[in-house]
């Protein structure tokens, strides 16, 4: 099935006057988050191995593309024929070695190409094009890698562990007006060390986030739990975290 079945439904439920009384009144703005959600889902459908949810949310995805297109093609920006030949000619070009007569390939080509195209932007920073929208953490691995490229960077890991200590005792110093930087700081010097490591700290935190989750849900289900003091429901997390796996209870 083409996308033109998907492209006339969304054309009605946007027309002004017989369409539907929220699509029809929706911007970028105020559709963007929904576009970030669904792409959460697609990746949560295939960390589950669900292939029926993936389906599903894949179609979702799809229909903020469509969603996105339309409201550019009502104020004249572009249409989906823009948006497909854009990406159609981006993946050509970024792959010379299979569709021009580049020799070799792979990952290093595909940066430098990149690279290139940032060259022709506007914005000649080496931190051009990092998305405000991204995770915060997956935000401050680019863009240290970004700058690291530049050779603003430690030499080695010794640098970005010293560089956490020292933000733990500026935390410890910290006025109540200044907490809330300081504390960003350690978040920043922290993705710094995992990406020293070779770690996504974006994944690491949501494996630490899953483990979390599983052994609460174990502690919560015991008999009296909500009356529980915290010794008793920390001696049920020790035990929880002994089964398995578990990241360091909050107490």
């Amino acid at each position: 099935m083409s996308l033109d079945r998907l492209v006339a439904i969304m054309k009605r439920l946007r027309d002004p006057i017989d369409g539907c009384e929220w699509d029809s009144v929706q911007i970028f703005a105020t559709i963007a988050p929904y576009t970030i959600e669904e792409a959460y889902e697609v990746a949560d459908a295939i960390e589950r191995d669900d292939m029926e949810a993936l389906a599903d949310e894949l179609g979702d995805l799809q229909l903020q593309v469509v969603f996105h297109t339309c409201m550019a093609e009502e104020a004249g920006h572009f249409t989906l024929a823009d948006v497909l030949q854009r990406i159609s000619d981006k993946l050509e070009r970024r792959h010379p070695h299979i569709f021009g007569d580049a020799a070799e390939g792979g990952h290093h080509l595909w940066e430098q190409i990149k690279a290139e195209e940032r060259a022709a932007c506007p914005d000649k920073s080496a931190l051009a094009g990092v998305a405000m929208a991204l995770p915060a953490l997956e935000r401050a691995a680019k863009l240290q890698k970004r700058a690291a490229r530049t050779g603003f960077d430690w030499p080695d890991i010794d640098g970005p562990k010293a560089k956490i200590l020292e933000e733990l005792e500026e935390i410890s110093e910290a006025s109540p007006e200044e907490l809330e930087d300081e504390v960003g700081d350690l978040l920043f010097a922290a993705v710094n060390f995992a990406r020293h490591l070779k770690i996504d700290p974006e994944e690491a935190l949501r494996k630490a986030n899953r483990k979390f989750e599983r052994r609460f849900r174990v502690i919560e289900s015991a008999p009296g739990f909500e009356t529980m003091n915290l010794d008793e429901k920390e001696a049920l997390w020790a035990a929880a975290k002994a089964a398995g796996s578990a990241p360091n209870s909050p107490g």
